[in-house]
């Protein structure tokens, strides 16, 4: 299987890579090329930004995308969209934090997430956090119910 990861050389990311290359899996990654830009010489490593250069994944071809890395829903749209024609499976990683109550016992992805009075704010703080990556799923999600 042929695997982008989105991210992929700073927390969960670089696990990620280790355990695909681990059960044999072909790994690309999409970078900015900021942190640990040495790490993994071995696989294909493409250099861009999600805020407006994604022509390294133009008309690219891979079994499954892991989106490690996405905060902002345009950002997330965006790479969704571009590689949707092209990709068999599309995973979002995002955080319990989507739930307002996530202390609750029982959760699940039938619970409520949180909500943000302006869905375009682009600023991370401790209240938008978990509503942003809320509305990056969201943004998937509605990318594979056109697929």
């Amino acid at each position: 299987m042929h695997i982008l990861i989105l991210g992929g050389t700073v927390f969960l990311g670089r696990h990620l890579v280790e355990s695909a290359r681990t059960r044999g899996h072909a790994v690309t990654i999409f970078t900015r090329g900021r942190n640990n830009p040495d790490l993994f010489p071995e696989i294909e490593r493409l250099r861009g930004d999600r805020n407006g250069d994604l022509s390294a994944l133009e008309g690219r071809t891979f079994d499954a995308v892991i989106d490690t890395s996405g905060y902002f829903p345009r950002i997330v749209r965006a790479s969704a969209e571009l590689l949707a024609p092209n990709v068999g499976h599309y995973t979002f990683i995002s955080t319990i934090s989507v739930y307002p109550e996530y202390s609750k016992i029982g959760i699940d992805e039938d619970d409520p997430v949180g909500t943000l009075e302006d869905p375009t704010v682009e600023e991370i703080t401790g209240e938008t956090y978990g509503p942003l990556k809320a509305l990056c799923e969201q943004a998937v999600q509605k990318r594979d119910a056109r697929s």
